[in-house]
């Protein structure tokens, strides 16, 4: 397996500040360039703009065979869709195609897959559809969810999306064996990509690059409290992504950051 080829500039050693809070998180530029990225279940995986696969394996890129074009990782395993938006699961080390068609795809929900496709349309697949898909999967029920997005995202404490217009969206009550869930709400402020991360945690990025986590999700409140701003420090981003403490972020030029709380 080939090794994502390095920078030739020195790692950089960054400190950004979360707005209004005391703590503090310290990011390392990682070698590499990626177009997306994502981080779930302990794993990472990215693709770059030219499709390639690497997950992230002992602190460095190891290049997956295959050609992405989005991929996602988490409960039910590592998703994919490529470039003519096919569907793929990794099956033993082996890309399986999955009957349907997504533009974007997110394996983050408690077992269960969802996503959207070029027309905007919002699709998911509840945990009994999900977890049994080999290569031999003929028929897949996938369920349409009501609504428009261009962007859905879940995880264990609920699902989230945005449309053309940069609204934000939270659906309530989508569980394993209900993925379709029951009803939106609309939650304040504009964002161009949002993230659901397994543990909970949700983090979006905006259409001027800036970064926003959502604060006061709970179990008893799962649409949270308010956003709060992620410093940049004069970078501009377009994609985040957080799992087990650590926060991946890229920038418009698909640079890396690995991010972590000062404070653990």
């Amino acid at each position: 397996m080939g090794r994502m080829a390095y920078l030739q500039v020195p790692l950089l050693l960054l400190q950004l500040l979360l707005t209004g809070l005391s703590s503090a998180l310290f990011c390392i530029e990682i070698p590499g360039n990626l177009r997306q990225i994502d981080a779930g279940n302990g794993h990472v995986f990215g693709v770059n703009d030219v499709d390639q696969i690497f997950t992230w394996y002992e602190n460095s890129w190891t290049q997956i065979n295959g050609a992405l074009k989005h991929v996602s990782v988490g409960p039910a395993g590592v998703w994919g869709v490529n470039s003519d938006a096919n569907i793929y699961r990794l099956v033993g080390g082996k890309w399986a195609l999955i009957p349907g068609f997504l533009k974007q795809i997110d394996a983050g929900g408690d077992q269960f897959i969802s996503g959207a496709n070029a027309n905007d349309d919002i699709f998911c697949l509840s945990k009994t559809g999900a977890i049994p898909v080999k290569f031999q999967s003929s028929s897949i029920p996938w369920v349409q969810i009501d609504g428009k997005l261009k962007y859905y995202s879940c995880g264990l404490l609920g699902c989230w999306g945005v449309n053309n217009a940069n609204d934000i969206f939270y659906r309530w009550e989508s569980s394993p064996d209900l993925c379709q869930g029951s009803r939106w709400q609309q939650v304040e402020g504009k964002l161009s990509m949002i993230e659901a991360g397994t543990e909970g945690t949700v983090y979006g990025v905006n259409a001027e690059g800036m970064v926003y986590h959502r604060e006061g999700i709970t179990k008893s409140n799962p649409i949270g409290i308010s956003w709060k701003q992620v410093d940049s420090c004069g970078y501009q981003f377009k994609h985040a992504s957080y799992d087990l403490g650590i926060l991946w972020l890229l920038t418009k030029d698909g640079t890396i950051l690995k991010c972590s709380d000062c404070s653990e």
